[in-house]
């Protein structure tokens, strides 16, 4: 579906495809896990310990073309709190 929205057709099939197989050379790394699902993106959120970079995607805009922020962990600060829940809901459905 997305592929259509962002007028690429197929190619956003195989952009991850080509992604995944980038990926084979630290999945073996203890701490590293990989996690794919199917929910309607709205964001790639990628994690190391207590900092995210997150790409907000725009309807119909390539992910390239998007914000990516650069969120670290502050205290009384929830925004890193608010993205790591939505991480957690998705990978909670996918072990359901």
């Amino acid at each position: 579906m997305r592929g259509d929205e962002e007028g690429f057709g197929d190619g956003v099939a195989h952009r991850i495809l080509l992604s995944l197989k980038y990926y084979d050379a630290i999945l073996g790394v203890p701490g590293v896990e990989l996690r794919l699902h199917d929910t309607t993106l709205y964001a790639s959120i990628f994690r190391a310990d207590e900092t995210l970079l997150v790409n907000a995607h725009v309807y119909g805009s390539p992910a390239a073309h998007n914000p990516v922020l650069h969120l670290r962990r502050i205290p009384g600060g929830r925004v890193v709190d608010h993205y790591l829940t939505s991480f957690d809901k998705v990978w909670t459905r996918l072990h359901q």
